[in-house]
């Protein structure tokens, strides 16, 4: 399959017709792409977002205005975990993933739901305490391919590699700013897919690409998801964060969605932002057992700073300079990685939540026991 044989875009761009035309547009284009004769599975990236639920919504519509011999093309939505979410986004991905599951058989739908989540030896906390990472930071961004680019392209390859290639939905819009409408340029080719940046036959297909807020909150407001209930508890959600979703990322050059400057919900770690106004906004809106976790977050950047906690050396054993002969500090000490897993125990028994599991914590010491074996080495020589 080749990218060539997908016709043109035939969605019009925002603001030249009426929403409901515009909003047929993409079902036809949906249509027209969902039935060319090859097997190339979709795959949607889905956030539970405002986009990626519209651009659900719309696929499922599309399909169950097929007849059920034509629902040939197998379709996997797929939400990634980074294990340190937001309580309250992850408790409502969850929510919507359990009733699209749900309502897969009785709808007659080849879809399959899937989360991914990064591997035990990647987590974020096994990179922070027993790795002694420092917490990220604009400069030392780690998180994001460890947590999110590789669980979900692990799964997209293996798609990939059982079907010859797959076609990624995104949620993606130029509207969404500045620089997502530079972003959509410079991989645009003028057709419906376009070739993924790094996988190998992967091709990325924007349904919604040129509708705007507007257009996607008016739709949400307006329908019903087909998987049963309602949004209401999306539009509380925004309401509540005052903020816009981290989106699944399948690129480093889409990383820096991922803790921009904006108020965004994402991983309630994140200490890229300088201050997670999301959390404060969820506080705010009444949910008290959300301030342990960000109490804890505001201390994990502090302590970053602080040249007590840290190693002189890297990982590798080696110092780094900058500039004029300026030491940037390594990992965090080890005496500093068991006061931060003794303060996370602390604050999971307030909050009630299981905030790192027993599996991660036997890897962080054992990390740790390889990290003092070294040092002994090192010492001794």
């Amino acid at each position: 399959m080749t990218s060539s044989t997908s016709p043109k875009k035939v969605i019009p761009v925002s603001g030249g017709d009426d929403l409901g035309t515009r909003l047929k547009d993409i079902l036809a284009d949906l249509r027209i792409e969902y039935l060319q004769s090859h097997n190339t599975p979709w795959i949607i990236g889905f956030s539970g977002g405002k986009d990626s639920t519209l651009l659900a919504q719309l696929v499922l519509e599309m399909l169950m205005s097929l007849p059920p011999r034509q629902r040939v093309r197998h379709i996997h939505i797929v939400a990634n975990d980074t294990l340190v979410e937001s309580p309250v986004i992850a408790r409502h991905l969850d929510a919507v993933l359990n009733r699209i599951r749900s309502s897969i058989e009785p709808l007659r739908l080849p879809i399959t739901v899937a989360k991914t989540t990064p591997e035990t030896e990647q987590t974020f906390w096994v990179n922070l305490i027993g790795r002694g990472y420092p917490s990220p930071s604009r400069m030392f961004r780690w998180c994001t391919d460890r947590m999110k680019i590789a669980p979900t392209t692990e799964y997209i390859c293996s798609q990939v590699d059982a079907s010859g290639a797959a076609i990624l939905l995104l949620g993606v819009r130029r509207a969404e700013s500045t620089q997502r409408a530079r972003s959509v340029q410079r991989y645009d080719n003028g057709e419906r897919l376009n070739p993924h940046n790094t996988l190998k036959n992967c091709y990325v297909y924007k349904p919604i690409v040129e509708l705007s807020t507007e257009d996607v909150w008016q739709t949400l407001l307006q329908s019903s998801p087909p998987w049963g209930g309602s949004h209401r508890e999306l539009v509380t959600m925004y309401r509540n964060a005052g903020a816009g979703e981290c989106p699944l990322i399948t690129d480093k050059s889409e990383a820096p969605s991922c803790g921009t400057t904006s108020s965004r919900f994402g991983c309630w770690t994140c200490t890229v932002v300088e201050k997670d106004k999301s959390a404060e906004s969820f506080i705010e809106a009444g949910y008290g057992d959300l301030e342990p976790l960000l109490e804890f977050r505001d201390w994990l950047k502090l302590i970053r700073e602080d040249g007590a906690m840290r190693m002189a050396t890297r990982r590798n054993g080696k110092h780094n300079f900058v500039g004029e002969g300026r030491l940037i500090p390594g990992p965090f000490t080890i005496e500093a990685r068991r006061e931060i897993l003794d303060r996370l125990l602390c604050v999971q028994e307030e909050v009630g939540m299981q905030l790192i599991s027993e599996e991660e914590i036997q890897v962080v010491r054992r990390i740790w026991a390889e990290d003092m074996a070294a040092l002994t080495l090192i010492e001794s020589v």
